[in-house]
């Protein structure tokens, strides 16, 4: 089980951010090797969620986005990531239920939008995500828009 936090861009050490960034390019840029700009300015007013291991290390994390950040109607979870050490352990599913615990909190109930890998479908499925259009490509992977409605 991990621990999990929720913080705003301003309440994030540099030490916090620093692993974050590290953990994001290790999983999208290097294991998935594609090569796309990660900081896209909206760190800063995303919510930050991670989940730390016993020894205290962030390996899980998303990003939450109010509307109008990303989807004009919809707040956004993005930059869902495990750290491959800790995969097949459940904690993919622990970070999206908190994940979506904090997105109600802080946004009301507004509609969640997420741009899923298509692999993962069936993992979104199980919390409630439908898909929501065609196939596409993002940065060179088959991704789908899936959304949760309250």
């Amino acid at each position: 089980m991990l621990h999990f936090e929720c913080k705003q861009f301003e309440e994030l050490s540099l030490k916090e951010l620093h692993d974050l960034f590290a953990l994001r390019a290790e999983v999208f840029v290097v294991e998935q090797d594609c090569v796309y700009q990660d900081i896209d300015g909206k760190d800063t007013a995303a919510l930050h969620i991670i989940g730390f291991d016993k020894s205290k290390k962030p390996v899980a994390y998303s990003r939450i986005l109010r509307a109008g950040h990303a989807y004009k109607s919809y707040t956004a979870i993005g930059r869902i990531v495990v750290a491959q050490t800790h995969r097949s352990q459940n904690f993919g599913h622990e970070l999206v239920k908190y994940s979506l615990e904090k997105a109600g909190e802080h946004f009301n109930g507004v509609p969640i939008k997420i741009s899923a890998q298509s692999h993962l479908v069936p993992f979104y499925n199980v919390h409630g995500f439908k898909t929501a259009g065609e196939e596409y490509l993002e940065d060179g992977i088959p991704h789908i828009a899936m959304t949760l409605e309250y």
